[in-house]
């Protein structure tokens, strides 16, 4: 009985630990959509932060992180050199 216990409790605490890094990628994704590309760079980068401080990574979720990063730092980069052009 009480080792069941145990057993669902470390069970609760590792999935909820597992869920952080979701959490962040999907705030950064949300930031992303209402165009607040800097503040979901600054998301997507602690998601892989907490990716990477895993013991079991991701790698699905480490690469996705990876994909939008590189896509969000052209957006920044085109929106910086367009507002000098103009």
């Amino acid at each position: 009985m009480l080792l069941g216990l145990f057993i669902l409790i470390t069970r609760f605490f590792i999935q909820r630990a597992m869920l952080v890094p979701d959490r962040l990628f999907h705030a950064a994704l949300q930031k992303e959509n209402d165009g607040c590309f800097e503040e979901a760079e600054l998301g997507y980068q602690s998601a892989l932060l907490e990716v990477k401080s895993r013991r079991f990574q991701s790698n699905k979720l480490k690469n996705a992180i990876t994909e939008k990063l590189k896509v969000l730092n052209t957006v920044i980069e085109y929106r910086k050199m367009s507002k000098v052009n103009s």
